[in-house]
Protein backbone atom coordinates (compact mmCIF):
# COMPACT_ATOMS: atom_id res chain seq x y z
CA UNK A 1 0.00 0.00 0.00
CA UNK A 2 1.26 3.49 -0.86
CA UNK A 3 2.06 5.95 1.93
CA UNK A 4 -0.55 8.65 2.62
CA UNK A 5 -0.30 11.51 0.14
CA UNK A 6 1.63 9.47 -2.44
CA UNK A 7 0.40 9.60 -6.02
CA UNK A 8 -0.52 6.37 -7.68
CA UNK A 9 1.59 5.63 -10.74
CA UNK A 10 -0.58 6.20 -13.79
CA UNK A 11 2.08 5.67 -16.43
CA UNK A 12 1.74 9.31 -17.49
CA UNK A 13 4.34 11.99 -17.05
CA UNK A 14 3.35 14.75 -14.59
CA UNK A 15 2.34 17.92 -16.37
CA UNK A 16 3.61 21.45 -16.01
CA UNK A 17 0.62 23.64 -16.80
CA UNK A 18 1.42 26.88 -18.61
CA UNK A 19 -0.56 30.07 -19.28
CA UNK A 20 0.69 32.41 -22.03
CA UNK A 21 0.03 36.16 -21.90
CA UNK A 22 1.05 37.74 -25.20
CA UNK A 23 -0.82 40.23 -27.39
CA UNK A 24 0.99 39.55 -30.68
CA UNK A 25 -0.85 36.65 -32.38
CA UNK A 26 2.23 35.33 -34.22
CA UNK A 27 4.38 35.34 -31.08
CA UNK A 28 1.55 33.77 -29.04
CA UNK A 29 1.14 30.98 -31.62
CA UNK A 30 4.89 30.39 -31.71
CA UNK A 31 5.01 30.15 -27.91
CA UNK A 32 1.97 27.87 -27.86
CA UNK A 33 3.47 25.47 -30.41
CA UNK A 34 6.93 25.55 -28.80
CA UNK A 35 5.76 24.99 -25.22
CA UNK A 36 2.96 22.52 -25.94
CA UNK A 37 5.56 20.34 -27.70
CA UNK A 38 7.59 19.97 -24.48
CA UNK A 39 7.04 16.49 -22.98
CA UNK A 40 5.29 16.87 -19.64
CA UNK A 41 4.09 20.41 -20.37
CA UNK A 42 0.65 21.61 -21.42
CA UNK A 43 -0.60 25.09 -22.25
CA UNK A 44 -3.88 25.59 -20.38
CA UNK A 45 -4.73 29.10 -21.55
CA UNK A 46 -3.74 32.23 -23.43
CA UNK A 47 -4.67 35.89 -23.11
CA UNK A 48 -3.85 39.12 -24.94
CA UNK A 49 -4.96 41.67 -22.30
CA UNK A 50 -4.36 42.19 -18.59
CA UNK A 51 -7.90 41.68 -17.26
CA UNK A 52 -8.45 38.56 -19.37
CA UNK A 53 -5.05 37.23 -18.25
CA UNK A 54 -5.66 37.76 -14.53
CA UNK A 55 -9.09 36.10 -14.72
CA UNK A 56 -7.73 33.14 -16.69
CA UNK A 57 -4.64 32.63 -14.55
CA UNK A 58 -6.50 32.80 -11.24
CA UNK A 59 -9.22 30.47 -12.54
CA UNK A 60 -6.80 27.85 -13.91
CA UNK A 61 -3.93 28.22 -11.40
CA UNK A 62 -1.18 27.08 -13.80
CA UNK A 63 2.28 26.14 -12.60
CA UNK A 64 3.89 28.70 -14.91
CA UNK A 65 2.91 31.94 -16.62
CA UNK A 66 4.89 33.31 -19.56
CA UNK A 67 4.10 37.02 -19.58
CA UNK A 68 4.89 39.92 -21.91
CA UNK A 69 5.09 43.51 -20.64
CA UNK A 70 3.19 45.24 -23.43
CA UNK A 71 -0.36 43.90 -23.82
CA UNK A 72 -3.42 44.78 -25.90
CA UNK A 73 -5.03 46.17 -22.73
CA UNK A 74 -3.09 46.97 -19.55
CA UNK A 75 0.46 45.82 -18.98
CA UNK A 76 2.27 42.71 -17.90
CA UNK A 77 3.19 44.50 -14.69
CA UNK A 78 -0.54 44.82 -13.87
CA UNK A 79 -0.90 41.07 -14.37
CA UNK A 80 2.24 40.28 -12.37
CA UNK A 81 1.08 42.39 -9.41
CA UNK A 82 -2.40 40.86 -9.34
CA UNK A 83 -1.23 37.26 -9.73
CA UNK A 84 1.60 37.56 -7.23
CA UNK A 85 -0.78 39.10 -4.69
CA UNK A 86 -3.48 36.41 -5.09
CA UNK A 87 -1.39 33.35 -5.98
CA UNK A 88 2.31 33.81 -5.15
CA UNK A 89 2.91 30.08 -5.71
CA UNK A 90 2.50 30.56 -9.48
CA UNK A 91 5.86 31.05 -11.18
CA UNK A 92 5.75 34.02 -13.56
CA UNK A 93 8.44 34.44 -16.21
CA UNK A 94 8.55 37.72 -18.11
CA UNK A 95 9.39 37.48 -21.83
CA UNK A 96 9.62 40.88 -23.45
CA UNK A 97 11.30 42.91 -26.15
CA UNK A 98 11.60 45.65 -23.50
CA UNK A 99 14.57 44.03 -21.80
CA UNK A 100 16.33 47.03 -20.31
CA UNK A 101 17.54 46.85 -16.73
CA UNK A 102 14.79 49.07 -15.24
CA UNK A 103 12.09 46.73 -16.62
CA UNK A 104 14.01 43.66 -15.50
CA UNK A 105 14.50 45.02 -11.97
CA UNK A 106 10.85 46.05 -11.66
CA UNK A 107 9.65 42.62 -12.82
CA UNK A 108 11.87 40.81 -10.32
CA UNK A 109 10.85 43.19 -7.52
CA UNK A 110 7.18 42.53 -8.29
CA UNK A 111 7.66 38.78 -8.03
CA UNK A 112 8.72 37.46 -11.43
CA UNK A 113 10.93 34.37 -11.19
CA UNK A 114 13.04 35.50 -14.16
CA UNK A 115 13.06 37.91 -17.08
CA UNK A 116 13.90 36.98 -20.67
CA UNK A 117 14.63 39.12 -23.73
CA UNK A 118 12.48 38.01 -26.70
CA UNK A 119 15.24 38.70 -29.20
CA UNK A 120 17.99 36.83 -27.34
CA UNK A 121 16.32 34.39 -24.93
CA UNK A 122 13.17 33.15 -26.70
CA UNK A 123 14.22 29.49 -26.77
CA UNK A 124 15.50 29.66 -23.17
CA UNK A 125 11.84 29.74 -22.08
CA UNK A 126 11.37 26.34 -23.74
CA UNK A 127 14.51 25.02 -22.03
CA UNK A 128 13.25 26.26 -18.66
CA UNK A 129 9.84 24.60 -19.10
CA UNK A 130 11.47 21.37 -20.28
CA UNK A 131 13.75 21.31 -17.23
CA UNK A 132 10.80 21.95 -14.90
CA UNK A 133 8.76 19.20 -16.52
CA UNK A 134 11.67 16.75 -16.31
CA UNK A 135 12.26 17.51 -12.65
CA UNK A 136 8.56 16.94 -11.86
CA UNK A 137 8.84 13.27 -12.88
Amino acid sequence: MAPPGARAHTGRMPTQSIFIVEDAPLVRERLLAMLDAVPGAHVVGCAAGADEAVRGILARRPDVVVLDIRLAQGSGFDVLRAVHEEAPEIDVYMLSSFASDPYRHLALRLGARDFFDKSADFTRVRELIAARAASAV
